[in-house]
């Protein structure tokens, strides 16, 4: 009894929008003035203990096995619950960390295999014809999911200001669209590491097949162990969340060590304007090992390994329309994922996606490009941020 009252109290306060909640014995409760925007089917008790121990746990594991469900968007819920000051996303009585996680270079390979070797099949049915899993760049409303992904490309490489056979490292390749674009369009000559088999295997194919292997080198390994020359440049793309708190400080540290002097990097990830945190279902679902350094952290570490910030841009919109786009296509091919995974997973990839995409509609994390180079800032770059934005 003291369970549903405490939980009945949790759902009233955690949304800025009007829901209506059926309970598991029969009764329906509507919170909020006006019709529901989103209706919640409690179908089993949710203990109040579970919820306190770890809330994201809780509801997240409560929705992937249906013992909660819920008709209308699952991003408008969540986003409601981030707005609102006293739900169980924001009470201080709700949130826990984590325990300290593991990020040796052997649970780094594990960590990335188990979220990117689910299978290339996978990947491309929902992402683009790009294969990039990342934040797009939408320059103009129309834009296609394609068109925005290579418009972040060039982005990213048109702020390096990168010269003719000069060298680029692409920390984190992911399907080697950044990296293959450098080469093929910017004449550099491009090394890509990444700890996904699956990734490795697509991209040697890929440098094979454009006739670029003079070129371009993909390597299956943990960016700490990268025995090269330095580079005039470095890009690293979503690819810090995954170090570690701990290990953060090294990561940038690494990439100074790896920087010609007066080299630029463009380091690109999502992060806190509020300050670090791990999400506790996320980690042991998605990402595990999964990290979102502070806007605050990531600026010391950035200084304190010997580099210079440049300039600093700000994407979260960008990741809120890629997320909801990706949304989309991953509903559009349920049938086509249904041959590959059952229902509990899709439960869990349609939360993860729809729930992200609340999180940076809410400010509650932010995506970041970090123009940074080693030693006094941009010595190398043009005076003014035009050349960015130039064909």
């Amino acid at each position: 009894m003291l369970d549903n009252m405490i939980f009945k109290q949790l759902m009233k306060h955690s949304f800025t929008i009007p829901v209506e909640v059926t309970y598991p014995n029969g009764k329906t409760e509507k919170y909020g003035n006006g019709a529901p925007q989103v209706k919640i089917k409690v179908n089993e008790k949710i203990p109040v203990k579970d919820l306190l121990r770890n809330a994201s746990i809780t509801l997240g594991e409560a929705y992937m096995d249906k013992k909660i469900e819920v008709s209308g968007s699952l991003q408008v819920l969540i986003n409601s619950a981030y707005e609102s000051a006293n739900s169980f996303l924001n009470n201080n009585k709700f949130k826990r960390f984590l325990p300290k996680q593991s990020h040796t270079e052997e649970s780094s390979k594990n960590d990335v295999q188990s979220h990117y070797d689910l299978g290339n099949d996978f990947y491309k049915l929902w992402l683009d014809k790009t294969m990039t899993y990342s934040c797009a760049y939408f320059e103009k409303p129309d834009d296609s999911l394609e068109e925005a992904q290579m418009n972040k490309v060039h982005h990213i490489l048109k702020k390096l200001d990168p010269k003719p056979g000069s060298s680029l490292l692409d920390i984190g390749c992911g399907w080697g669209t950044l990296m293959l674009t450098a080469a093929k369009e910017y004449n550099m000559n491009v090394v890509g590491i990444t700890l996904s088999e699956e990734q490795y295997n697509a991209v040697k194919q890929r440098i094979k097949d454009e006739g670029l292997e003079g070129q371009a080198e993909v390597l299956l390994e943990d960016y700490r162990e990268l025995d090269h020359l330095p580079f005039d440049y470095i890009t690293s793309v979503g690819m810090f969340e995954h170090v570690g708190e701990e290990n953060l400080g090294e990561y940038f540290n690494t990439i100074s060590r790896y920087l010609k002097s007066n080299g630029v990097a463009l380091i690109h990830g999502i992060t806190r304007q509020q300050g670090g945190a791990y999400n506790g279902w996320i980690n042991k679902y998605i990402f595990p090992g999964g990290y979102v350094p502070g806007l605050n952290e990531n600026l010391t570490h950035i200084i304190e390994s010997g580099m210079q910030v440049a300039d600093i841009e700000m994407l979260r919109r960008h990741y809120q329309r890629t997320l909801e786009m990706w949304t989309d296509n991953f509903h559009k091919v349920l049938p086509e994922v249904r041959k590959m995974h059952d229902e509990r997973f899709i439960r869990m990839w349609d939360l993860y996606l729809q729930a992200c995409a609340a999180s940076f509609e809410s400010g509650n994390i932010d995506v970041i490009q970090y123009l940074i180079s080693k030693g006094p800032s941009a010595r190398t770059l043009p005076m003014t941020r035009d050349y960015m934005y130039k064909d």
